[in-house]
């Protein structure tokens, strides 16, 4: 997906977790962060805390949403994913992508990956990896101030 975008349809989820949520829910009111994470990714466990504080920092000024991508077939287990969700109290809504649907729109091949969309649903900026966390905050920061 490139810069300034539109942030897509929410269609194709194998399941939903926590709660469903369409992508007029997403729009006009707040940013939005989408995060692609997979339970089998080590890095991806690592940075949950990370993710948690952050919605814990914005839950009233940013929208958080989450994508379990499979990397491997034992990541199709929905047993593994609700544990996983569990264990990091992952309360935010989960989209399962076991079908890849909008893993495949991003094109997004990285886990965790973190797209971040104005308040007009238009990507701003887009990250991959464990490491630049406090820049993610940065530009969170930044569309906040707009």
């Amino acid at each position: 997906m490139k810069l300034r975008a539109p942030m897509p349809e929410l269609y194709g989820a194998t399941t939903w977790l926590n709660r469903e949520v369409k992508r007029e829910e997403l729009i006009g009111n707040k940013p939005t962060l989408i995060h692609f994470w997979s339970v089998s990714c080590y890095l991806c466990k690592e940075e949950m805390p990370s993710i948690q504080n952050l919605i814990q920092r914005y839950k009233d000024s940013l929208n958080i949403l989450s994508v379990h991508m499979p990397l491997k077939k034992e990541d199709m287990e929905l047993t593994k994913v609700k544990e996983v969700a569990s264990r990091f109290y992952m309360k935010q809504p989960i989209y399962v992508d076991h079908s890849l649907y909008l893993t495949n729109y991003f094109n997004n091949q990285y886990v965790p990956s973190y797209y971040l969309f104005d308040k007009t649903g238009i990507l701003r900026h887009y990250q991959t990896g464990g490491t630049g966390m406090r820049m993610l905050e940065q530009r969170i920061l930044r569309l906040l101030n707009e």
